[in-house]
């Protein structure tokens, strides 16, 4: 994630072109980055439900309307927002963007994340894995060894299946919560492989041939680990890399291996 440095001079990089907003940021300094901050929470508060009314954005704000139109000129010169004559609509990927930027800023991760929608989160999921030709299964439910089991998302591209939990709250969190949201992941993926072949799962990736099943962990923001137990963990604004990256991994990822002669299931041998 980038850096309050890095916030700093990219936002410096964009008022560079308005002599009013130099002045300010460099006389206020990091009071300008507390600006945008608070301008960018109103923004996911009030656009949580649809478009928000653009006055009422700069007034629960709590900025000057001078300060709040150039900011959110800035924003809309980036592709983060749309302002209309008297309103401001963010689709769900730059509503993502927004509190990635929100929290890079300072904001506090949970507060952040309330504005976001669970299905918000996991739709943008789905769609970037299908730009990358995979197929998606959302909250695939199923049973093995008495007990229910509820897998986020499912991504099959031949021969992988990606077992997914999404954890857009998750930042700044302890390595022990880490290895035991880790831990129980891994337990997802070896129900789902040990419960194959299954009628009652409906997922693409079950009628393959061979199935290579990675567990990982999604989450909004960078943790201090890319891997835990070999499972990866990915921020979504990563998302996009770790899958071009995924296929050099080869089998040093944690996985579980489901061939259609035994249906005999393994886990890899540590790298």
């Amino acid at each position: 994630m980038h850096s309050k440095a890095q916030f700093r001079e990219s936002f410096l990089s964009e008022v560079h072109k308005d002599g009013f907003l130099v002045i300010l940021a460099y006389n206020f300094g990091d009071h300008m980055m507390s600006i945008e901050r608070n301008l960018i929470i109103t923004v996911l508060k009030l656009t949580k439900n649809g478009v928000a009314s653009h006055g009422l954005v700069k007034r629960e704000s709590r900025i000057p309307d001078c300060f709040a139109e150039k900011l959110l000129h800035i924003l809309q010169n980036q592709g983060l927002v749309y302002v209309g004559r008297d309103y401001i609509e963010v689709d769900s990927y730059n509503r993502l963007k927004l509190a990635v930027r929100a929290i890079g800023l300072g904001a506090d991760s949970e507060v952040v994340s309330s504005f976001l929608q669970w299905k918000e989160f996991e739709a943008i999921v789905a769609l970037i894995l299908e730009a990358n030709g995979y197929l998606v299964t959302r909250n695939l439910r199923f049973k093995h060894a008495g007990r229910r089991w509820e897998i986020d998302i499912i991504a099959c591209k031949k021969p992988i299946a990606i077992c997914i939990d999404c954890k857009h709250w998750h930042h700044g969190i302890s390595p022990s919560t880490l290895k035991t949201v880790v831990k129980e992941q891994i337990e997802r993926a070896k129900a789902f492989a040990d419960s194959l072949p299954s009628p009652n799962i409906r997922t693409e990736c079950v009628t393959w041939n061979e199935l290579q099943i990675v567990p990982a962990i999604l989450s909004l923001v960078a943790s201090n680990l890319k891997f835990l137990e070999n499972v990866p963990v990915v921020p979504i604004l990563q998302l996009q890399d770790f899958l071009t990256q995924l296929p050099a991994y080869g089998y040093s990822l944690k996985h579980f291996s489901v061939t259609s002669g035994h249906f005999k299931n393994r886990l890899s041998r540590k790298p």
